[in-house]
């Protein structure tokens, strides 16, 4: 229910149920600039409203989604609803990643951005193949290019990656899996080097925030 008070330090609270309408119509995941300005609230109290709608969804059939790179909110069913989301649309569950997809897409979500000389120097085989079926899938994305001879494309991670994982951020990744981080650990000097982040014809945005997310470092947990 919509608080009706005002929190402790007097910030008029903003109704949560408004914000689950707005998101409800919402064609894709909405700004939080956007949401604070059409509610006319700072940004504290549209965090707190947000909080309030996350935890009332948990007992409910979706869930509030954020992306904190590109600060973006969003609706998204619940997973234990996933088979009858897809039974409903007549759409089938889209094909499980193989183990290959897998480590590859580890070690660019744990190493971003990264070229495809890096990881194949990490997994020891060639992988265009393997990026290539990621990039059909949305889940990894161009970032731009590493300045160094050729200028070789860098990859990264996707908004759709965050969300099909029901990640807020790369941050809120699990610790690496074992084998991915020696893989990783054992490949530790190498390095992006200088980064140019406007691929042309790019057209996903990736999750990662440069200044925040290295190369060479795995999320901080």
């Amino acid at each position: 229910m919509a608080s009706d008070t005002l929190p402790p330090d007097g910030t008029p609270s903003v109704d949560e149920t408004v914000i689950e309408a707005l998101l409800f119509v919402a064609a894709e995941p909405v700004a939080l600039a956007t949401l604070a300005r059409v509610l006319a609230c700072d940004e504290a109290a549209l965090d707190a409203a947000l909080l309030r709608l996350a935890q009332q969804l948990q007992l409910r059939g979706i869930r509030l989604q954020r992306l904190e790179a590109d600060a973006l909110v969003t609706l998204v069913t619940a997973p234990a609803a996933a088979a009858a989301v897809e039974r409903l649309l007549g759409v089938a569950a889209p094909p499980r990643l193989s183990t290959a997809a897998l480590e590859v897409l580890a070690i660019i979500a744990y190493h971003q951005p990264v070229t495809r000389a890096q990881i194949e120097a990490v997994r020891g085989v060639d992988s265009s193949g393997v990026i290539r079926a990621l990039l059909s899938r949305e889940l990894v994305c161009e970032a731009g290019r590493r300045e160094s001879a050729g200028r070789p494309v860098l990859y990264a991670t996707t908004d759709t990656f965050l969300l099909r994982f029901g990640l807020e951020s790369l941050t809120a990744l699990p610790p690496a899996p074992e084998q991915i981080s020696q893989l990783i650990h054992n490949h530790s000097e190498l390095s992006t080097g200088n980064v140019d982040n406007s691929p042309a014809g790019a057209t996903r945005r990736p999750a990662y925030s440069h200044a925040a997310n290295h190369a060479t470092t795995p999320p901080a947990h």
